[in-house]
């Protein structure tokens, strides 16, 4: 028994289209998060995968990913954001050039985790501007203040 091309040798293709749609669904969503990850971006451009017509073809075909309906699956959000930023040829060129692109990338990646549920960053009209402690500090959070 063979494989089809691009299938791994030993896993039979799902016969129902139920099955079908489901494989095609898991792989095509790992694939997606996956752009999440700047090192793998930097990888596929050294690779000169990102210069393939039918890859970038492909790379359109999976902005559905952003309709809200299959977007919700997505647990990696950068993963739309550079999915967004591939459709562009200058970024792709770039991507290969240059490590700096990456570790920008990472570098704001980053930050976004680092930030996103402190209330200082979701909304800079309600920190606290004066130099009154809230009541709700804690002596570690005044101590780590006071370094």
């Amino acid at each position: 028994m063979s494989a089809h091309p691009g299938q791994t040798p030993g896993v039979s293709a799902p016969t129902d289209p139920k099955s079908a749609n489901r494989a095609r669904f898991e792989l095509e969503l790992e694939f997606v998060q996956a752009l999440a990850n700047p090192y793998y971006l930097h990888s596929l451009a050294q690779q000169n995968i990102l210069e393939k017509p039918a890859f970038v073809n492909y790379l359109k075909y999976l902005l559905y990913w952003k309709d809200k309906d299959y977007a919700r699956f997505i647990h990696y959000p950068h993963a739309l954001h550079h999915l967004e930023l591939l459709q562009n040829a200058q970024f792709r060129a770039a991507l290969k050039k240059d490590e700096f692109l990456r570790d920008y990338l990472q570098q704001k990646q980053f930050d976004h985790w680092r930030t996103w549920r402190d209330p200082k960053h979701l909304n800079p009209s309600t920190s606290n501007t004066s130099n009154e402690a809230p009541a709700d500090e804690t002596a570690a959070d005044k101590q780590q203040q006071a370094i």
